[in-house]
């Protein structure tokens, strides 16, 4: 479709102001410096190496940071578990009848899994060399964020901060972020979502563009005396409708607004299978692409330097070439 591409025009000057301003308006950079298919690397974890070779820092680091070895898997597999009871006890926290049967027994456990949290955010600073890189990522920000508002809740004062103290406590459902680094498949599932950014991006320029011109439409058509008082509350309609709701409180009235109505709402339904299709065919490809190289690579990691990624038959590191331990049975 070259409906809306930009027809072939040449510069009305090979030097001057022209020129440049010619460059300027119409010439598109090829690259922006971030390719479109780059594997997003915000929830990735950031390279850490040991704060000593020796002692019970290397044994923990080991244990906390690598994923090969069964004192480390269950490692994860216990912090897991810890994860789901916590936000499980926020949720039924929340439910009146039994916060008010059980508040004391509920304060106990949430400062129980505080102090344990709070345990293994203080070790994984301790036993790396570089605390501070662990510490500004998203996964040690999202640690702090587990159990700073349990922290916060003790600074807040007075009964009439209730309201404050409620929203710190509802903060702790953070915990469940933690669970995002002990799936392995949230990584394609977060890369293909990070691949399609620009399309989805673009599609919803389209769905807020057609928002924007039905609820124009229906302001004039309509007016304030159906409901359609401005513009905005006109797009509010419009977006509403296009997303099949239809909440009622605001009715087109005439002919003419109807017959928009139902045109939005054809709009509406064949516009909702376009975002799902651009993330499916963005994960069909990245599943692809994790299965061969599952297929050419294992997560054995170094003992030494910690690096993982190697080829299964390979018997030493690609990095400094340290022996490589025996592969676990599946």
């Amino acid at each position: 479709m070259r409906l809306f591409s930009t027809p072939q025009l040449n510069p009305a000057s090979e030097t001057g102001w022209r020129r440049r301003w010619f460059d300027i308006i119409y010439r598109v950079p090829h690259s922006t410096g971030l390719r479109h298919n780059a594997a997003m690397r915000l929830f990735s974890t950031p390279q850490l190496n040991p704060a000593s070779e020796t002692g019970w820092r290397r044994r923990w680091f080991d244990i906390i940071y690598r994923h090969d070895t069964r004192p480390s898997r269950n490692f994860d597999l216990l912090l897991v578990y810890a994860i789901v009871a916590s936000v499980l006890v926020v949720v039924v926290d929340s439910v009146q009848h039994v916060h008010a049967a059980w508040a004391s027994w509920f304060y106990v456990v949430e400062w129980g899994f505080t102090v344990l949290f709070t345990a293994e955010y203080a070790l994984r600073l301790l036993v790396v060399r570089r605390p501070l890189r662990y510490a500004l990522s998203v996964w040690g920000i999202i640690d702090l964020l587990a159990i700073l508002p349990t922290y916060l809740s003790l600074l807040v004062p007075g009964a009439q901060s209730l309201l404050v103290v409620r929203a710190l406590r509802i903060l702790r459902v953070f915990r469940i972020l933690k669970l995002t680094r002990y799936i392995e498949e949230s990584g394609v599932l977060l890369r293909a979502l990070w691949r399609s950014r620009r399309k989805i991006l673009l599609f919803l320029s389209m769905v807020i563009t057609i928002a924007i011109i039905a609820g124009s439409l229906m302001y004039v058509i309509e007016g304030p005396s159906h409901g359609f008082s401005s513009i905005p509350s006109s797009m509010y309609w419009a977006v509403v409708t296009m997303a099949t709701v239809g909440f009622g409180d605001i009715v087109p009235q005439t002919t003419l607004g109807r017959f928009v109505t139902s045109v939005l709402i054809l709009i509406g339904y064949s516009i909702i299978a376009v975002p799902t299709g651009i993330y499916t065919a963005e994960l069909a490809n990245g599943m692809r692409q994790a299965e061969a190289g599952r297929r050419r690579r294992d997560d054995r990691g170094c003992i030494v330097c910690g690096h993982e990624g190697h080829d299964p038959e390979a018997r030493y590191c690609n990095r400094c070439g340290h022996e490589l331990p025996e592969p676990l049975d599946p």
